[in-house]
């Protein structure tokens, strides 16, 4: 099945999404077989010809069964759900990346590393059907599950998956990319091989890195190879929670303390003060409102996103080159 084209219904061999509560996982659909979670006992026969979305019962609970959803594979769910090889970058990160690169049907990127693919799914997905992703990992397990992986979801097409070490083998792909997207230890030392990479009209390049440190590295060569726009950002997510509130009404009437006198026959103080202060509040008249508070328990620092834009090569030449050549064009002028 494809990650990239959606389709309606369930068949053999498919990767479905598994949603149930607050949890995700994934299966690979097999006739005739099943798999169990603490919700009982699935059938693959039930998903197969069913619509993606539809709810799955356990086969295994009698009448009060448990259920889950069976939803296609998205990115995004894929991030939440995928065999970790290495740290991956999360959704948060991965819209900004896809946003500040300038991605599109079409676009050429090359990304490196390819870790546990969660960034590649993504950026597949914005570049299909035209586009092209050259992926780059020094591993060559990871490579070789990788290019597995993105077969059986439908990616060869739109991902090529190569073994190198980008701070001293390069890619190979020079002058064909629009963006280059860098998830390395010393990003710094790839960076004249991203730059052979993007095309002498120019191009956008991000650099994600876990440590400052690494971030000024990173941006001082970028500032000495005449790159512009170069931006240093954090994406941090903040949840919020939004549930109904009750607030009792209390009426403003006067509050005022009473003038001192004798009390009355048979009334006592704390009825009287009560009284002339105002009335007490009537729980009954109360005011209901939607209120949000953000999640006790967030997460933190992921690491850091460095922009940069690379000029067109025309923009990179010095006056004194473009005069040379006006004096070459003046002498040969003279010649005729």
């Amino acid at each position: 099945m494809s990650f990239v084209k959606f389709k309606d219904v369930i068949e053999d061999g498919d990767t479905v999404i598994v949603k149930y509560a607050q949890h995700s996982s994934f299966v690979v659909v097999e006739k005739g077989k099943d798999f169990h979670n603490k919700h009982g006992r699935f059938l693959f026969d039930d998903m197969i010809g069913k619509p993606f979305g539809s709810r799955i019962y356990a086969s295994d609970r009698g009448s009060l069964r448990s259920y889950i959803y069976a939803m296609h594979p998205t990115p995004e769910y894929w991030t939440e759900v995928l065999p970790h090889r290495t740290q991956i970058i999360y959704a948060s990160d991965i819209s900004m990346v896809t946003f500040m690169l300038d991605l599109k049907p079409g676009s050429v990127v090359l990304e490196t590393g390819t870790g546990s693919g969660s960034l590649s799914h993504a950026i597949a997905r914005t570049i299909a059907p035209t586009g092209h992703l050259h992926t780059f990992d020094f591993h060559a397990e990871r490579v070789e599950k990788a290019k597995a992986e993105f077969a059986s979801h439908g990616l060869s097409d739109v991902i090529t998956v190569k073994q190198a070490d980008a701070t001293r083998d390069g890619f190979g792909v020079d002058g064909l990319c629009d963006a280059v997207f860098l998830d390395l230890p010393s990003p710094h030392l790839a960076l004249p091989f991203a730059d052979k990479a993007l095309k002498s009209t120019g191009g956008r390049l991000c650099s994600f890195s876990p440590c400052i440190e690494q971030v000024q590295r990173t941006c001082d060569l970028l500032r000495d190879m005449k790159y512009t726009d170069i931006l240093t950002i954090e994406v941090l997510e903040r949840k919020l929670e939004a549930k109904p509130t009750t607030m009792p009404e209390c009426p403003l009437t006067s509050t005022a303390p009473p003038k001192a006198g004798k009390r009355k026959a048979g009334e006592s103080s704390g009825a009287s003060k009560r009284d002339k202060r105002g009335s007490s509040i009537d729980d009954t008249s109360a005011l209901s409102f939607t209120s949000t508070n953000h999640v006790a328990e967030q997460k933190g620092h992921t690491g850091f996103l460095t922009f940069a834009t690379k000029p067109h090569a025309l923009l990179l030449q010095s006056p004194a080159e473009d005069d040379d050549e006006g004096d070459e064009g003046d002498e040969g002028r003279k010649n005729e």
